[in-house]
């Protein structure tokens, strides 16, 4: 079947390398025209574009010798972010990789010109590198966001991206395609798949990717159909040789071998390969909540939840005399949630339901017919909220008083979504390593959705939080819920 394909369909496409190339040069071009701006900007503004005096008394002194300085810079800094790969398309698209690289280039460049400078006794104006270096990182940083917003859009439809063909067990190619197309901003479209014992012409599982051939048409599979990746998955059928075969008939440069694990949901700073005997090992450490990180996530919060009562004071106060005006009842809603370790605690929350709404949730939840989340009740339009509760619901108000859980050490600003004991009593085994972490206020489920995401998309993000958590992605997580907060997607 393979010798057939092959001789079908002929010389294999070359369109799919275009977009690495293509993406390159734009960032390239981006990145010259904002150090040119930022590097000239700054010459311009000590200097004056005509001018022949100079701040400083000794050579360089005039505009011209800026001018040669201001053009090596220009050409060396954006040569540094090409030598350092800060365009490569394995990390473009997702991730933090990209800006560290654009900022650690930009950094060792003015580093290298300061200890140059120094040797030999160059005397440049301060003010020109103290302009030049912070206006033109920030505008590099700047473009590669807005690139990264453009590479996303097109990465949705599958344009600007590596199309792959996934090869291995049906199980296994399944839920890598699910993974994938989970994240398709990672840049990985995935164009087919070659499945033991597979029949050809239908679709895989639940999905749209259609079953192209077996195991063993991996290879005229990924000619026909034009792809440029094989992403290899577990399978009794591909051995060590067989990998290592197929990794040597791909054209170098152009077509790519990618080997899946089944591991999911790990983060990145918890892999690390190392190359044993040939063999290329995955480590994956195993998560702590212990020590220092704990601590540090305690006075974090400490501090910031001080921070924002003391801030909010007022807002806080016009909320509760809203409520209490408004509607009888209590200002506060008072409700008993499982916290760290399965422990409980009264979480607090600005009431914006009638007084009755507990009475009324037994019959609601027969009524309920939300596909996809046996285990959370959310309701849209739910006839329990009052008009004020509308309002602080769909910009999430009613969670401020949280924050004096946060402050007493009930929760965290960042964590798992505190479940309920009846939702817990419902739980599987494996979801209980949620309450490893304090529950908080915001956390990936909040950023992600809402109350539009699955039970299992739920528990598959708390879950991944909790096995990965870090400092880094908590601010990541919080500066992303002021935007949750603002669009107010999936409140209710």
């Amino acid at each position: 079947m393979i010798a057939e394909t092959e001789s079908a369909v002929g010389s294999p496409p070359r369109t799919q390398r275009d977009w690495r190339v293509v993406y390159s040069n734009r960032l390239r071009a981006t990145d010259t025209i904002v150090i040119a701006i930022a590097v000239f900007g700054a010459q311009i503004v000590l200097f004056g574009l005509l001018s022949r005096q100079s701040a400083v008394s000794s050579s360089p002194s005039n505009a011209m010798a800026y001018t040669v300085l201001s053009l090596v810079l220009v050409l060396a800094w954006s040569a540094l972010l090409s030598v350092y790969g800060s365009r490569g398309d394995r990390i473009v698209g997702t991730g933090s990789t990209e800006y560290k690289i654009v900022l650690d280039a930009s950094l060792r460049l003015f580093g290298v010109f300061a200890i140059v400078a120094f040797l030999l006794q160059l005397d440049f104006s301060r003010g020109y590198f103290i302009i030049a270096l912070p206006l033109g990182t920030l505008g590099l940083l700047l473009g590669r966001w807005l690139w990264r917003r453009w590479l996303n859009s097109r990465r949705v439809l599958g344009q600007f991206s590596a199309q792959v063909v996934l090869v291995g067990s049906q199980i296994s190619v399944l839920h890598t395609a699910r993974e994938l197309a989970r994240s398709p901003h990672a840049g990985y479209h995935v164009v087919g798949a070659c499945v033991s014992r597979g029949e050809v012409g239908l679709h895989l599982g639940d999905t749209q990717v259609p079953i192209l051939g077996n195991v063993d048409d991996a290879l005229a599979v990924l000619i026909a159909s034009g792809a440029d990746t094989i992403v290899i998955t577990s399978s009794d059928e591909l051995s060590p040789e067989r990998i290592r075969a197929l990794s040597w008939s791909l054209e170098p440069g152009r077509q790519h071998l990618v080997v899946a694990p089944s591991l999911t949901d790990i983060g990145g700073p918890r892999i690390h390969t190392r190359p044993v005997a040939g063999l290329p090992l995955i480590h994956v450490e195993t998560p702590r909540y212990e020590g220092f990180k704990r601590y540090q996530k305690r006075a974090f919060d400490i501090v910031s939840s001080g921070l924002l009562i003391a801030v909010l004071s007022p807002i806080l106060a016009v909320i509760a005399i809203t409520i209490r005006l408004s509607t009888p009842g209590d200002v506060l809603f008072r409700q008993e949630r499982v916290g760290l370790n399965g422990s409980t605690f009264r979480m607090l929350k600005f009431r914006s339901m009638v007084t009755d709404a507990e009475a009324m949730l037994t019959k609601l939840q027969a009524e309920d017919r939300k596909e996809g989340n046996s285990v959370l009740f959310k309701m849209k339009d739910d006839p329990r909220v009052t008009p004020i509760g509308k309002v602080l619901r769909r910009y999430s108000l009613d969670e401020l008083p949280q924050l004096f859980n946060v402050f007493r050490g009930d929760m965290s600003l960042v964590g798992p979504r505190p479940p309920l004991q009846r939702e817990v009593d419902l739980y599987e085994t494996h979801v209980h390593r949620r309450f490893l972490m304090k529950p908080g206020i915001t956390g990936l489920w909040q950023v992600s959705g809402r109350s539009d995401l699955s039970w299992e998309d739920s528990v598959r993000l708390d879950l991944f939080y909790v096995e990965n958590w870090s400092m880094v992605t908590d601010f990541q997580i919080l500066l992303k819920t002021a935007k949750a907060v603002v669009g107010s997607d999936g409140a209710y």
